[in-house]
């Protein structure tokens, strides 16, 4: 089993300072950081910092990544179904899956805590798509006002309608 790393070992304040020192100076100038860290009263080698930094540069390359092709999804195909944050809610249930069933010995995990996570991400979408019906309920009814309105002051059927269906177009 390899050794674990120092620098997942540090106090969580210091640790947290490493991580932005580190997207601070682009990830480089590991032998300043190990200075800074020894000025802290932690020995730690620049070659631990510099594996603990290629880690987290990996991990955060990925996240921007990710945000980046969201926003890109988002921009070109609009989400106002919030599909995109159904299919995150899926892929992280299924990955809890897939963990749990790796895991070689199931009691050393919170099963709580991953119940909870659960529960959270499918409150979070019910209430998400509780909300999207009643704004969608609400603009229906408000078109169908308006198509009334109009039609009673003279203008007719075909204009009537199509400004309905411009205004659930914004639903």
């Amino acid at each position: 089993m390899p050794k674990r790393s120092a620098v997942k070992g540090l106090p969580p304040e210091v640790k947290a300072w490493l991580d932005q020192a580190l997207v601070k100076s682009n990830f480089s100038d590991y032998k300043a950081l190990e200075e800074m860290l020894k000025e802290k009263g932690f020995s730690i080698s620049k070659s631990s910092i510099h594996r603990y930094g290629r880690e987290f540069e990996s991990k955060l390359a990925a996240i921007k990544l990710a945000t980046e092709q969201a926003r890109a999804v988002v921009e070109e195909v609009g989400d106002e179904e919030n599909a995109l944050g159904d299919a995150l809610a899926q892929v992280v249930q299924q990955k809890a899956f897939e963990a749990l069933m790796k895991l070689e010995d199931p009691g050393k995990v919170n099963l709580a805590s991953i119940g909870k996570m659960v529960a959270d991400l499918n409150r979070s979408s019910v209430t998400l798509k509780k909300y999207r019906a009643e704004v969608r309920g609400k603009v229906t009814e408000a078109a169908e006002q308006v198509a009334k309105e109009i039609k009673s002051k003279g203008l007719s059927e075909e204009a009537a309608e199509e400004i309905r269906q411009k205004i659930l177009g914004i639903a």
